[in-house]
């Protein structure tokens, strides 16, 4: 199963990541029509965020410490013959992203 990590330091405050990533999360749904469920990271449930999404050929999830962004994607068969246009996609969107929460 192809695999897509994407591991990112974002310079902003934790409630700013956070807020972020229910940003993309929000967008994910609208977009893609992904299921999200949101957790407490459980190795650091006072520090780390975590978003499973799921939706038919792709899942995974997207963490969000107070340093890092990492998103983990496990994509299907279909999906992964596209696993390089996904994954240039998802950069360039965290970049975007960051780029505004930034200024």
């Amino acid at each position: 199963m192809p695999q897509i990590h994407i591991d990112r330091l974002h310079g902003l405050t934790l409630s700013q990541a956070k807020a972020l990533a229910l940003a993309w999360a929000k967008a994910a749904q609208d977009d893609f029509g992904m299921q999200i469920e949101y957790a407490s990271d459980p190795l650091k449930p006072n520090e780390a965020e975590l978003l499973h999404f799921k939706r038919t050929g792709a899942h995974g999830t997207l963490r969000v410490t107070p340093e890092r962004f990492v998103l983990e994607v496990w994509l299907g068969f279909l999906l992964g013959n596209f696993k390089d246009s996904i994954e240039a996609a998802l950069l360039e969107n965290l970049k975007t992203q960051l780029a505004q929460a930034r200024s």
